[in-house]
């Protein structure tokens, strides 16, 4: 499981947050959005780096709008950090690795 960046959409979404016995940070993203392309080489780093402990998943906003607007995700990049099947970090905008990592250590 490691290394590896997983997608979802809105048939998949409530499944694969509710199934997972580690913490899930969705990153919700769309093609043509500039900040989602420098933020995707960091998450497959950490993604390698922290796959035993966080799962990394990506949802496009375009291909998956329920789950956008049920999360009232109005700008992206927007990553959301799921415990346990609920809400319990969101991260709105492009940060650097370190920043990124020290957002989630605390639910890891």
């Amino acid at each position: 499981m490691a290394g590896t960046l997983g997608t979802i959409d809105d048939n998949t979404f409530d499944e694969e947050i509710g199934s997972s016995t580690t913490p899930v940070l969705v990153d919700f993203w769309a093609e043509w959005c500039g900040p989602c392309k420098m933020i995707a080489p960091i998450l497959e780093e950490i993604a390698d780096e922290q796959g035993d402990s966080l799962k990394i998943l990506k949802l496009n906003v375009d291909d998956a709008p329920q789950v956008a607007q049920r999360f009232q995700v109005m700008s992206i990049p927007t990553l959301i950090l799921f415990k346990d099947g609920e809400e319990a970090k969101r991260i709105i905008g492009a940060k650097p690795k370190g920043a990124l990592l020290d957002d989630v250590a605390p639910f890891l």
